[in-house]
């Protein structure tokens, strides 16, 4: 059941920047005259809801331990209820679908996209898929195709993880037994596949090509992923993706600013202040006006995090930074009915206490997602 309230009291972010004017919610919308009872909000900051286009922290709800599986539907479930407390209302799972087997092979992703398509309509927060398919996985790419088609899949990034370097010299990949050991294979095995995949390798760009126009073709959404060259992102976006995530150098990000496409970024990278895989830092690309949309990436706190940190580094204002969770992410998704709080748009907010920057309350679609603190007391009186 939908919220009818108004919001009143609170420091809201709007479309044209801070204003004290109240927020209107009924029928799961944002709308244009008073509806229902008043909750007072003064003292608090009312922001749109974040959009998260890439994250994979639902990993340890769906699979806590390798092979305890059997409880994903609750994982997802639980997953819903974190993001809700990081004041995230749209949320893309970033499911791998790679030749590295065990949590990233073809079985397990078709296993959470099955458990996210069971619960989503019991939850509040919007769950959307994302497939991140490897480029080298070509026997595979029919199945991956199905299950874009199957699960109304749509937004689809494409990774390569093959060590081809080593493989080129013949030499083993680092850490080849750790990863053959969670791909459910003996390391001779895992080895095997990937000098066989890596041998394949000329094949991979016509197929690449031809699987990306079909995508196209029925309005997914193309990513491209860890671009390090404006060779990389040039040919991506050739084939028509229109986002570059996560690139990994200033090169690569400028290159797909010039292809007009939509640079994603980690919320992690700002709140460490640095890469963890020693690339470029994400501050200094938003620095240079490199960035359209912070993802959490792997933690579900950091985009929340992330727009309070870019203020203090002096990078932007908090409304430009929030742009960066909110309308961003929105606009390179497509998701034309967020982003932002206007009259006709879903009623996805958050209720944020300004000194200790928490969520007390999350909406969306006009369904309370999260509630605790004193906005909890104010809305329950």
């Amino acid at each position: 059941m939908s919220l009818e309230c108004t919001l009143v009291g609170a420091k809201t972010l709007g479309p044209d920047g801070w204003s004290d004017a109240p927020v209107w919610l009924a029928d799961g919308l944002l709308v244009s005259e008073k509806a229902g009872r008043a909750v007072d909000l003064s003292g608090y900051l009312v922001l749109p809801g974040i959009v998260d286009p890439h994250g994979d922290g639902f990993e340890r709800h769906m699979a806590p331990r390798r092979g305890a599986l059997r409880e994903a539907e609750h994982g997802v479930v639980a997953t819903a209820s974190e993001l809700a407390a990081n004041g995230i209302t749209t949320a893309v799972l970033a499911q791998f679908f790679s030749w590295e087997g065990g949590m990233r092979g073809p079985d397990f992703a078709e296993h959470v996209f099955d458990s996210v398509s069971a619960v989503r309509n019991s939850v509040a927060v919007d769950l959307q898929l994302q497939l991140r398919l490897e480029t080298h996985l070509l026997d595979d790419f029919a199945r991956a195709e199905a299950a874009i088609d199957r699960y109304g899949i749509g937004y689809v990034v494409f990774n390569d993880h093959l060590p081809h370097q080593r493989l080129s010299e013949g030499r083993k990949p680092p850490r080849l037994t750790g990863q053959a050991l969670k791909s459910g294979r003996n390391p001779e095995a895992h080895l095997a596949l990937m000098q066989d995949l890596h041998a394949r390798s000329s094949e991979v760009p016509a197929a690449l090509d031809a699987l990306a126009a079909r995508l196209k073709a029925k309005g997914v959404v193309l990513g491209s992923h860890d671009d390090s060259t404006t060779e990389d992102r040039t040919v991506w976006a050739q084939r028509g993706a229109s986002v570059s995530e996560f690139p990994e150098t200033l090169e690569a990000a400028q290159a797909a600013r010039d292809d007009g496409g939509h640079i994603v970024l980690g919320a992690p990278n700002v709140v460490r202040g640095a890469s963890h895989a020693g690339n470029i830092a994400a501050a200094d690309l938003i620095g240079q006006g490199l960035c359209d949309a912070l993802a959490s990436d792997y933690h579900y706190p950091s985009p929340l995090r992330a727009a309070f940190r870019l203020e203090e580094l002096g990078l932007c204002d908090l409304a430009t930074a929030w742009s960066l969770l909110s309308a961003g992410p929105a606009r390179l998704l497509g998701l034309v009915d967020r982003g932002s709080l206007e009259p006709g748009k879903r009623a996805d907010l958050i209720v944020v206490d300004p000194h200790t920057r928490r969520v007390e309350a999350t909406i969306a679609g006009g369904r309370m997602a999260h509630l605790t603190g004193t906005v909890a007391e104010r809305f329950m009186r």
